[in-house]
């Protein structure tokens, strides 16, 4: 029988859409095993994310996108069925700190974290041993000359590996508005600390000078307006008066590590759903 499928679909709310699209599921032969559901009064849209696995012979997934399809033209909604196994084609962009690139692979090598890495761009030779180790090609981009030519050559890469998610494990350059827009929702940046505060460089020292009590980390996708993106997840730690810089430096690692891993899986896994700049996130 075929793999569990995720439909993702957002639309105006409407009395009975719910009823409607799982009426639909059972129809076509699927039985849900999960179902999120969320509607905004403010706005009266509609969000749902429902994982369904086949119920009978002859199930796919092609032919409940095909049983789905009527019903979501009705309803002038955006909607994507995908296979729950499917794993997502992915290039990881880095600069200098390795510690989000390491603990990507890490998952990614574990089987925990669902992406298929199809390379690893960097704008410094630092992490070219921990990406090859792995087998998987490491690309070098200088960025220190004409910048819109080295990102003429990144988006050239990624186009040439097809990539379906743009990971920012650390990438120190900001990408200009037209990456973002031919990227748009498949940008996934991780940066220090609750935007927009202590922006900048070296974050942790300001913090520390203004007796901060908690630090942070916050993932969410890039746009052409720097950090303001729709905001996938967030990790805090509590930081006590003896903790140095060094201590908080140390603290957003582990911040930035998990916030990042976590906003990935939600991304892959079909649990985010973006209106407008916020990000609807269906949490596991």
């Amino acid at each position: 029988m075929s793999s569990p499928a995720i439909l993702r679909l957002t639309c105006r709310d409407a009395v009975g859409v719910l009823a409607r699209i799982t009426g639909v599921v059972a129809h076509s032969g699927g039985n849900l095993l999960e179902v999120n559901q969320y509607t905004d009064k403010g706005t009266g849209w509609f969000f749902t994310r429902l994982l369904v696995e086949p119920a009978r012979p002859g199930w796919t997934v092609d032919a409940f996108r095909e049983d789905m399809a009527p019903l979501a033209a009705e309803l002038q909604a955006e909607w994507s069925v995908s296979l729950a196994t499917r794993r997502t084609r992915t290039v990881i962009l880095v600069s200098r700190e390795d510690h989000c690139l390491a603990d990507m692979l890490w998952r990614w090598r574990s089987g925990e974290m669902g992406i298929q890495v199809a390379a690893v761009i960097s704008n410094h030779e630092n992490c070219r041993h921990l990406v090859e180790r792995e087998g998987i090609p490491f690309e070098y981009i200088d960025f220190s000359g004409d910048k819109e030519e080295a990102f003429r050559k990144l988006a050239d890469l990624l186009r040439a590996q097809q990539a379906e998610l743009v990971i920012l494990a650390r990438f120190m350059q900001i990408l200009p508005d037209w990456l973002c827009e031919e990227f748009a929702a498949r940008v996934i940046n991780i940066h220090h600390s609750f935007l927009p505060a202590f922006v900048g460089a070296n974050p942790y020292k300001k913090a520390f000078e203004r007796g901060v009590k908690l630090i942070g980390a916050t993932c969410h996708y890039a746009t052409s307006d720097l950090d303001e993106g729709p905001i996938i997840e967030q990790q805090v730690e509590r930081v006590e008066h003896y903790h140095d810089p060094e201590d908080l430096r140390r603290l957003g690692r582990d911040c930035e590590r998990l916030a990042l891993a976590r906003g990935v899986r939600y991304h892959i896994e079909s649990r985010v759903l973006v209106h407008g700049n916020r990000a609807i996130v269906f949490r596991d």
